[in-house]
């Protein structure tokens, strides 16, 4: 039963986060910052990213014998005795009325020791107040949506919504985002985007609405939109964040952020670019921690890691992994850059960014701002006598040719191409304008991958393949009729059937085929034709393999891979 606040036990917060888990350091960390600072625990832990939002939630909840709100109990209007309290007093009291029950009052607090504002509401309503403790992030999401901030009766309200101009004012852009308010609910984003797992977070403007959606496993999904008025503050605020120019908003930017949430360090980086109705804001979150360079972990299968490893021990040539974007390459090409590290090797990197800090290999950064392209880099770096040098995209020529150039000098070159199959990066690096023999001279092998999204093993089911299906994709079992697995949908994977990722790949090994191919300009097609003829598995195959054993669905792969059954 919910406990009345008034009622509830004297908190020993800080014992209870460390019985629940919390490092004992950290909290002992956040007591010398809040007796510094002068303030609580609690908000200490959270600034400096030693605990999350949810996480404190529920040691509220334990403390109070209270429970925590789910965000299906926060209800489609305000209960009749909440038209006593003004909306600006809950969103400064970060408090919701959910309903009357049993004749009480259920309040929702996001700081459930705030005694003041418990009994402010219970004095305003006449009702006593029972607290459930809720979810920061998910509180103010219902309060824009019950409570929309009221417009600032000194015009500041047609300022925030572009009809001022002083909206264009850089100090005034940095007032907007300096308000608490505006930092609290960026904060909140970030935070939310790190502790559900996501891997970016887009926050676009339009005319009625500032949506903001997180991609997870490779899907976008649609979170609480924020009113319009605020797409200034949270944009500039941002900006500020990233070190960018809040000035310049015609422009596109690019810029980095580094932040502790949960106590990891976590890094996001940027993207501004103008659009009809403001800035849109892309956040791609590199958590470090959440990342594992494991080829087992990605997923990908012996047999390819195998031919991979092989091609990477060599002491000369190009290797190559292909995919479109946010298909894994980097991931993969880092895997592969840590088996080679080693004291007696020198690697050295030229990436356009840097997305994760590797020990003991030398990476740099392109700016090509003030001349510093892949191919500039690239010449540069031969003279400081590498053994292994991963190029992070070859785009033109130029970069090509010296890539090239690298490996007839006895460099391994490791790179990546936007193809959509491992033979069609022959054809591309020939469309750049590459001579064929220098192609068949240096290229060891070309590794394309995809991502598919991962059945959720707590809610998926499964069903035997109907025949039609069967027949269309060759998916007969010698041991009796084929069995697939289908995503259903639960709370652990929000619904989706999903949960994480995995990587499916094809690896192209030259042969004296291929080579003849490619001397002939034959096109892609015949050269896949050659390559699977000599024992190369189609990444399409490997995707109903990989369907076969449970792990993805066959919609997944005809979707990543859009292959034409």
């Amino acid at each position: 039963m919910n406990l009345p606040l008034s009622t509830a036990p004297a908190p020993d917060l800080a014992a209870l986060l460390v019985q629940r888990g919390c490092d004992v350091r950290a909290v002992e960390r956040g007591r010398r910052v809040a007796a510094e600072s002068g303030q609580r625990l609690e908000s200490v832990l959270l600034q400096l990213g030693l605990v999350g939002e949810r996480e404190l939630a529920e040691a509220f909840a334990e403390l109070l014998r209270a429970v925590v709100v789910v965000p299906s109990r926060y209800p489609d209007s305000l209960p009749d005795a909440a038209a006593a309290i003004a909306p600006r007093f809950l969103r400064s009291a970060r408090a919701l009325p959910l309903a009357v029950e049993h004749g009480a009052l259920v309040v929702a607090l996001a700081d459930p020791l705030d005694r003041f504002a418990a009994d402010a509401i219970a004095a305003a309503t006449g009702l006593p107040v029972c607290v459930e403790v809720a979810v920061p992030i998910e509180l103010e999401a219902a309060l824009d949506r019950l409570c929309p901030a009221e417009e600032e009766a000194d015009g500041r309200g047609d300022a925030e919504t572009g009809g001022d101009p002083l909206e264009e004012d850089a100090e005034r852009l940095k007032d907007l985002a300096s308000e608490a308010p505006v930092i609290r609910l960026v904060n909140q984003i970030i935070a939310r985007a790190v502790e559900t797992q996501a891997s970016d977070i887009h926050i676009e403007p339009f005319e009625d609405a500032l949506r903001v959606r997180y991609r997870y496993d490779g899907v976008l999904h649609e979170a609480e939109s924020q009113p319009p008025r605020l797409a200034a503050a949270i944009t500039s605020r941002i900006k500020i964040m990233a070190r960018l120019d809040i000035a310049e908003r015609r422009l596109p930017q690019d810029g980095r952020i580094r932040l502790a949430v949960r106590g990891q360090d976590v890094d996001f980086r940027v993207s501004t670019v103008a659009s009809m109705y403001g800035e849109t804001v892309v956040l791609r979150v590199l958590d470090r921690s959440a990342v594992v360079f494991d080829y087992a972990r990605l997923g990908l299968s012996e047999r390819v890691v195998g031919r991979l490893a092989q091609a990477l021990q060599l002491p000369n040539g190009i290797v190559l992994v292909t995919g479109p974007t946010g298909s894994g390459k980097t991931t993969t090409l880092y895997t592969g850059l840590l088996s080679l590290n080693s004291v007696t090797r020198k690697v050295v990197t030229v990436e356009d960014p840097i997305e994760y800090q590797l020990r003991g290999i030398n990476q740099i950064q392109v700016k090509p701002q003030i001349g510093l392209n892949f191919a500039s880099l690239l010449r540069s770096i031969l003279r400081q006598d590498p053994d292994v040098i991963m190029v992070g995209e070859i785009r033109d020529l130029e970069t090509a040719q010296i890539a090239v150039q690298a490996a007839l000098t006895g460099h391994l070159v490791l790179s990546t191409l936007h193809t959509n199959s491992a033979a069609a990066s022959i054809t591309r690096l020939r469309d750049m304008g590459l001579e064929d023999y220098l192609i068949t001279a240096v290229l060891r092998g070309v590794l394309a991958q995809r991502l598919l999204r991962r059945l959720c093993p707590d809610c998926c089911r499964p069903a035997e393949a109907p025949p039609e299906l069967v027949e269309r994709f060759g998916l007969a079992c010698p041991d009796g009729p084929p069995v697939l697995w289908h995503a259903v949908g639960c709370p652990l994977c929000r619904g989706t059937g999903y949960r994480g990722r995995q990587a499916i790949a094809e690896f192209l090994e030259p042969n004296d085929e291929t080579t003849r191919l490619v001397f002939s300009r034959a096109d892609h097609a015949a050269i896949e034709r050659a390559a699977v003829a000599a024992g190369m598995t189609t990444m399409f195959q490997a995707g109903l393999e990989a369907a076969l054993a449970g792990t993805t669905t066959i919609e997944e792969v005809v979707r990543s891979i859009r292959a034409e059954a």
